[in-house]
């Protein structure tokens, strides 16, 4: 089992030794882009190989339209597009009807594979900052997969690599807790990356629910928060949707929300997931959102000196600089939540074996409440 902590695509190493703009240096206006695209799932695939062609096919296309994107914005308002962000398992889809083992072996890639060299080449080729989501496999687990988000900088470096803590049926670090920190650190959990357009850091799908994810992030400097989707669209408010504006609030942050356009491939109505591709700004104010379909259209101009400005005065709006963070640390360290190391053997298991933990949850967390 090797100890390098660096394996990660430097997500701790790279992210501190970069630097912030000096604080009274004015920072340049950038266009930030919620690329809307439609995920060609890999579900319908029956062999490895064939997967593996549809994804890379997926990945050229998302070339095309952020090069497109790219030179549209340009043109639309002056201003150079420097950071997008794609929808969740864009090249992949989520399992459906096949067993975790299955699922590793078609859609689970290699962190210094092809699938990952070609999106760092995107990145390169378009001088931009690029948020993906994918199922990626690790050699120090080699039965598991883990599902993450990767950042990729303008020379294709990957800066940043923030496996998703919360997933029902999906492997996470918290299920190999123990191994996972001897291995990484700590400071690759919630890492954020530091760069000449911002300190950002990432929110993995339906993990905008959870606030301590976002917060984990924020009181390490996130600035930006990436956030790859892919939700139920509707023309109502739903919980996701919500949650993206409180979580900009609450952490005085940018939340860039990139949902699927459809998932073809399924026997699930495609367009199911669609629309609701967004950015929102500090004050929960939605700057830009897609519609339904395919879009650029969930693009804005970020401007941080103002977030930083609003981060350095004094006030009751300043919400970050008066949290009692400390107050909360004991009553989280005492809570009989979902418990560490359910994979501490390195093996995988069924969904079946998932629900039975999340039961046994539910029934300490009943315990408590009548206790």
């Amino acid at each position: 089992m090797t100890t390098r902590r660096d394996i990660l695509g430097g997500a701790a190493a790279l992210g501190a030794a970069a630097l912030l703009p000096a604080a009274h240096a004015q920072a340049e206006r950038y266009s930030a882009l919620a690329l809307q695209m439609r995920c060609d799932a890999v579900n319908q695939d029956t062999s490895r190989e064939s997967a593996r062609a549809r994804m890379m096919a997926s990945i050229g296309r998302a070339r095309a339209q952020i090069a497109s994107s790219k030179a549209f914005l340009r043109t639309f308002n002056g201003t150079e597009l420097k950071l997008v962000v794609v929808p969740e398992y864009f090249i992949t889809g989520f399992p459906l009807g096949e067993s975790r083992a299955q699922w590793r072996d078609k859609a689970a890639i290699d962190i210094d594979g092809p699938e990952y060299e070609a999106m760092a080449a995107m990145a390169q080729s378009q001088n931009l900052y690029l948020c993906v989501n994918a199922y990626e496999t690790d050699t120090n687990f080699p039965d598991l997969y883990f599902q993450a988000n990767v950042i990729f900088a303008p020379n294709g470096d990957q800066i940043l690599r923030y496996r998703r803590m919360i997933s029902l049926y999906t492997p996470s670090p918290f299920d190999v807790w123990d191994a996972y920190l001897e291995i990484y650190g700590y400071d690759a959990v919630f890492p954020v990356a530091r760069t000449d357009i911002g300190v950002l850091g990432t929110v993995a799908s339906e993990e905008i629910l959870y606030p301590e994810i976002a917060r984990m992030h924020a009181m390490k400097g996130a600035e930006i928060l990436l956030h790859p989707t892919s939700e139920v669209g509707s023309t109502e408010l739903t919980p996701k949707h919500i949650a993206k504006r409180a979580r900009a609030v609450e952490n005085m942050a940018y939340v860039i929300s990139a949902n699927s356009a459809e998932i073809a491939g399924t026997p699930i109505p495609s367009a199911s997931t669609d629309a609701m591709s967004q950015i929102v700004d500090w004050n929960g104010r939605v700057l830009a959102e897609a519609q339904s379909g395919e879009s650029l259209n969930a693009n804005a101009i970020l401007d941080l000196d103002g977030l930083r400005g609003a981060r350095s005065r004094t006030g009751m709006t300043n919400l970050l600089s008066r949290q009692p963070f400390a107050a909360y640390a004991p009553a989280y360290e005492s809570a009989q939540g979902a418990q560490p190391n359910a994979l501490a053997d390195g093996g995988i298991d069924d969904r079946a074996a998932a629900l039975n933990r999340q039961r046994a949850v539910i029934e300490r967390l009943q315990e408590m409440a009548g206790g």
